[in-house]
C-alpha cells in the first residue's frame, strides 16, 4: 500500500468515532464517558508521546537548551490557544444551582466550545502525525500499518469528543471530515518537502501542539469533568483512554 494511502486510512478512525457518537448523541453519560476517555487519551498523549518526540527533535546540542526551548514553545502553544478561546462561542461551567434550560444551553455551548478548539490543535497534531506516519510507512510498509492502526485507536475517543461536543450535526461532520484528511494533509507536506524540512523545525510544531493540548486538557476538559453530574463515569472514561493509547503505544 501506498503511504500516502495510509495516512488517508488512519483518518477514518476519527470518522468512525464520531459515526459511534452520533449514535449516543443524547445521552449524558456517554458524553462523560467521552469526555472522560478523550481526557484520559491526550495526557497520555502528552506524556508518553508528544513530550519525548519533541525533546528527541529539538535536542542538537545542549539538552538543558532543548527542555527550555521546549516549554518555551509549548507556552506559546498555551498562549495561543487562550488567545483563541475569545474568538470562538461564548461558554460557561455548568452552575450548581437548581437545573434549567438555560443551565442547559450553557452546557452546549461549553460543549461545542471545547470542540471548536480541540479540533484547531488536533488538526496540527493530526497533520504532525500524517508526516510522521509517511516516513515511517516510507522505510518500513510493516512498521507503518502497526502505526497506523496505533494512530487509529486513539483517534476513535477524539471522534467521540467531536461528536459528543459540537451542536449540529452539519457542524460534527464538517469538522470530522477535516480531522480525517488533516493525517492525510500531513502525508502530503512530507512527501514534497520531506528533503528541506528538519527534525529541529518538526520538534517546534510538536512543541506547539503540546501546549495547546494542555490548554484544553486543563482548562477545558478538566473543568468539564469536575462539573459532570456523573464524575464516576468521567473518572471510568479517563481509565479507559489513558489504557486505550496504552494499547495503541504497544501496537506501535
Amino acid at each position: 500500500m501506498n503511504p500516502l494511502l495510509l495516512t488517508l486510512l488512519v483518518g477514518f478512525f476519527i470518522l468512525g468515532g464520531t459515526l459511534l457518537g452520533f449514535c449516543t448523541k443524547n445521552n449524558k453519560k456517554i458524553i462523560n464517558l467521552s469526555i472522560g476517555i478523550a481526557f484520559g487519551v491526550m495526557i497520555a498523549l502528552m506524556i508518553l508521546e508528544l513530550i519525548p518526540e519533541a525533546y528527541e527533535n529539538l535536542n542538537v546540542n545542549a539538552s538543558w537548551r532543548a527542555i527550555v526551548i521546549l516549554i518555551t514553545t509549548a507556552l506559546i502553544g498555551v498562549l495561543i490557544m487562550n488567545i483563541l478561546d475569545n474568538f470562538v462561542p461564548h461558554h460557561e461551567h455548568e452552575s450548581h444551582h437548581k437545573h434549567t434550560h438555560k443551565d442547559d444551553t450553557c452546557h452546549n455551548e461549553h460543549l461545542s466550545h471545547i470542540g471548536i478548539l480541540a479540533t484547531i490543535a488536533l488538526v496540527i497534531h493530526n497533520i504532525i502525525e500524517g508526516m510522521t506516519l509517511f516516513v515511517t510507512a516510507t522505510s518500513s510498509m510493516s512498521a507503518g500499518y502497526l502505526l497506523c492502526v496505533g494512530i487509529g485507536l486513539h483517534n476513535i475517543p477524539l471522534g467521540l469528543l467531536i461528536a459528543g461536543t459540537l451542536r449540529t450535526k452539519k457542524q460534527t461532520v464538517i469538522t470530522s471530515l477535516l480531522l480525517t484528511l488533516s493525517t492525510f494533509v500531513g502525508g502530503i507536506i512530507m512527501h514534497f518537502i520531506a528533503p528541506m524540512i528538519s527534525e529541529f523545525v518538526v520538534g517546534l510544531f510538536i512543541a506547539l501542539t503540546l501546549g495547546m493540548l494542555i490548554y484544553i486538557v486543563f482548562i477545558e476538559l478538566l473543568g468539564q469533568m469536575i462539573h459532570s453530574e456523573n464524575k464516576k463515569i468521567t473518572i471510568i472514561g479517563a481509565l479507559l483512554g489513558i489504557a486505550l493509547f496504552g494499547i495503541s503505544v504497544l501496537l506501535g
